[in-house]
């Protein structure tokens, strides 16, 4: 009998946790009422998780609530909370890859306490010199994976290449249908542009096109990005991490400002209703909420991040993100692209 997908939910991480995260589960569960595959595990206070269950109506046949005594409270600083977090549901919600409970975890809490409460408990592949955070975005052909999004500052050449790496398998297992195409971001599309480190990490890519993991795109520029040409870019994270605040800002920016010009009279309003399924689906494609869950890759486990203030449908997406990258088999697909790097020693 194959093994069912476990994912391990910190319930009680994020804003108004655990109402929105039970209330995102509840819609993954509808979602997917007729698979029998996966079960879910809440960590979190047992009292606090039964009452918003039954709020539901949400049978315990397909998830399981593990008690813990408290949470990492936004506040709290990595240093601090590492000391205590040991009872917490993010620290057990981790864990339970460790003592083979579960096959991934996610959570929605303190965002730097848990990268290194990752860290310290799954420790970094073998094969791996940095983590890196990564995350979806949407692009003119569907959807793309970025990486690093923040969680190394300063990179060298064999840290972009293992980010090529570990993107093209994100990518693969999220759509195993399609062929990854990584590119790596820069200030221009000549191989002459840009830093030493983004050079030499260049010409070790182009010479492991061959391999057949993914297609190597060149270069990137920022304004591409969302052009569906590439489908895994590269960078390092204060770069990425740049490009994320900056393209967020900008897509709030568009749907406030033509929010506001389609109400501003008669007129305006009268345009929306004979324009609504075409703004509608503008609207739906910049939805943050469909992109949420921010994936840390190169440990030996995966993790989701969830945005902390989305709502139960951006945690519902993020749930459902966590299925399909296990379903998809990441960490195999991982370590397959991780031995071609070998070979090349």
């Amino acid at each position: 009998m194959k093994k069912k997908i476990t994912i391990a939910v910190d319930a009680m991480g994020g804003e108004d946790a655990p109402k929105k995260n039970i209330e995102g589960l509840n819609i993954f569960l509808k979602k997917n009422s007729l698979k029998n595959d996966f079960e879910i595990l809440l960590y979190g206070d047992e009292n606090i998780l039964k009452n918003e269950l039954n709020k539901h109506k949400i049978s315990q046949n397909k998830c399981k609530i593990i008690h813990t005594k408290s949470v990492v409270s936004d506040e709290e600083t990595p240093l601090t909370a590492i000391k205590s977090s040991k009872d917490t549901s993010m620290w057990n919600s981790v864990k339970s890859q460790i003592d083979g409970s579960a096959d991934i975890s996610l959570s929605a809490g303190n965002t730097g306490v848990l990268l290194v409460i990752s860290r310290m408990i799954l420790k970094t592949m073998e094969d791996v010199s940095k983590p890196a955070l990564a995350g979806l975005w949407p692009s003119k052909n569907g959807i793309s994976v970025v990486l690093d999004l923040g969680a190394n500052i300063e990179c060298d050449e064999k840290n972009l290449v293992d980010f090529s790496e570990m993107g093209a398998a994100l990518y693969k297992s999220i759509f195993p249908d399609q062929k990854p195409i990584v590119s790596l971001l820069n200030i221009g599309s000549e191989e002459i542009k840009g830093t030493e480190v983004i050079k030499k990490a260049y010409s070790v890519l182009k010479d492991m096109d061959e391999k057949n993991n993914f297609l190597f795109g060149g270069y990137i520029e920022g304004n591409k990005i969302m052009d569906g040409s590439t489908n895994v870019i590269v960078t390092d994270g204060f770069t990425g991490n740049v490009a994320l605040k900056t393209a967020e800002g900008t897509a709030k920016f568009i749907t406030d400002s033509l929010k506001k010009s389609l109400s501003e009279n008669i007129f305006t309003k009268i345009s929306v209703l004979l324009s609504y399924f075409s703004l509608r689906k503008f609207k739906s494609k910049l939805d943050p909420r469909k992109y949420n869950g921010a994936i840390f890759l190169g440990l030996n486990g995966p993790v989701v991040k969830s945005h902390g203030g989305t709502d139960a449908l951006g945690f519902y997406y993020s749930i459902d993100l966590c299925y399909r990258i296990i379903k998809g088999n990441l960490m195999d697909q991982i370590k397959n692209n991780l031995s071609h790097l070998n070979d090349q020693k």
